[in-house]
Order: C-alpha cells, then sequence, then structure tokens
C-alpha cells in the first residue's frame, strides 16, 4: 500500500523526493521506494524524515512504535518541569521567543503579566521586524468559556477585565497594526495556555479553583518520535482557525479608547 500520509507530508512541507533525499543523504530513488508499497526507511531515517517534516514517526508509520518507545519519546521532550508559573525565571518568557524563527503564538485567555514585561515586548517588535507571523490569542471577554474560567478561579468578572486590560497594554506599546502580528478572541475552553516558540513550548495548566500563576509548566521541546509537542500544537491550530481577527483593541466589545 502506498504511503499516502508520507507522501502528503512532502507536498506540505513544500519539499520535492530530490530535495529530502539531499537532505537527508540517500539516493531519490530511495525514497521513491519508501513511498511506494512495501518498503520503509531503516529506523534512523524514520526519525530523520519524521524531523524533517515535522511529523510523528508513528503518524507516518502507524505500526511502528511500541508503547515503551512512545513514553520514552515523550519523556524525552520535557526539558524541564515547574511546579508553579510563579518560580518559572522571569528572563525564560523574552529569552525563549527571542530564538523564535518561524513560529511565534501566544494562546492564553489574558496573558496580562507579560503586558507589562517591556522586555517581552521588545522581543515582539524585534521578531515582528524580522518577518516572523506572531499570533495572539486571547478570550473573548464576553464568551461563556471566560465567564466560567472567571469563577473557577475566583475572580468572577475580573478574568474578562483582565483580558480587556491586556489588549489595551498591547495596544499602548503599539503592537496593534505592526507587519507581522496578529491578534485573535477566541472562545473556547481551554486546559493550558499555551506559549509556542518554534519547535518548543511552554505549557501553563489550567487547575480549578488556583489561579495559572500557581499552576505547573512545562517546558517541552520537540525531539525525534515524540508526540506532546505535535499534541499541543495541533490543538493551537484548531483554536486560531476558529478565533476572530481584531485589528484594534477598541474591537473587543468593552473596551473604550
Amino acid at each position: 500500500m502506498t504511503n499516502e500520509r508520507l507522501r502528503a507530508a512532502l507536498v506540505e512541507r513544500g519539499l520535492t523526493v530530490e530535495e529530502a533525499a539531499e537532505r537527508l543523504g540517500v539516493a531519490p530513488k530511495t525514497v521513491e521506494r519508501w513511498i511506494n508499497p512495501g518498503r520503509k526507511p531503516y529506523r534512523r531515517f524514520q526519525y530523520a524524515l519524521a524531523s524533517l517534516l515535522r511529523y510523528d514517526v508513528s503518524y507516518l508509520w502507524p505500526d511502528e512504535r511500541t508503547a515503551t518507545e512512545v513514553i520514552a519519546a515523550g519523556g524525552a521532550e520535557l526539558v524541564k518541569l515547574y511546579p508553579h508559573r510563579n518560580v518559572v525565571p522571569n528572563e525564560l518568557w523574552p529569552a525563549l521567543y527571542s530564538k523564535a524563527s518561524q513560529r511565534f503564538d501566544v494562546l492564553v485567555y489574558s496573558g496580562f503579566w507579560l503586558t507589562e514585561d517591556p522586555a517581552f515586548l521588545r522581543v515582539v517588535k524585534e521578531k515582528a521586524s524580522a518577518g516572523v507571523p506572531v499570533r495572539f490569542m486571547l478570550g473573548d471577554p464576553d464568551s461563556p468559556a471566560v465567564a466560567v474560567r472567571g469563577d473557577d478561579e475566583g475572580i468572577g468578572s475580573a478574568m474578562a477585565a483582565k483580558i480587556r486590560n491586556a489588549l489595551s497594554n498591547y495596544g499602548r506599546a503599539g503592537i496593534f497594526g505592526l507587519p507581522n502580528v496578529e491578534f485573535r478572541l477566541h472562545h473556547t475552553t481551554l486546559y493550558n495556555s499555551l506559549y509556542r516558540v518554534d519547535d518548543e513550548l511552554l505549557v501553563n495548566g489550567h487547575v480549578y479553583g488556583v489561579g495559572a500563576y500557581l499552576a505547573p509548566v512545562l517546558h517541552l521541546q520537540r525531539v525525534p518520535g515524540g508526540e506532546l509537542v505535535d499534541t499541543y500544537t495541533a490543538s493551537i491550530e484548531r483554536v486560531w482557525q476558529s478565533a476572530r481577527p481584531i485589528s484594534t483593541p477598541t474591537d473587543c466589545a468593552g473596551i473604550h479608547s
């Protein structure tokens, strides 16, 4: 059976068979045989090709990995576990985002504390100027999901107010309207706030009755064969597709200039 997933992944990444072969150090006919029925790469080439295409080995070759291997790869993706967000070094956030070359995503309800960090705001401007797509996804302050999260944290309508204030701060900092910067409002139930930089993530869990600053943070980095990063990044894309674009802070109901 032809490996249509592999063929589609090559097309999606804009790679020809010849280009993929050159990157892997093999002959083009070898890559063609991997696509055609009955042939699979050696394990080291599976991981190399999966890394090149930014897909899991288990997606490209579903029958290849055991549960033990999946668990081991997931463990390798964990860079560090912080028991609370407030013990994450303040400099980590701008330092991590300063490495962005392809992806710069912030998926939160408010992320208000970031809007008060001059170092982070400076990195946003630098990366946008360098052509990196910067995407902010904040909660729609008038959505039921935001109201529920405010109640869960015990702060009620203050959650919606924090979102409005965060948007206002971005406006005052001159972030709105910058080339390569987009803002969208979402109405999804977030189980984690996600901060994505290329193949790295900071995952701030949401815990019932606890503010996000007291919840754990996972620092993850994609490795060949790992599935954690891809699971979270797929969630980011789903939220982005369903979110509403805004061009100014005042596009959000309840914000007044």
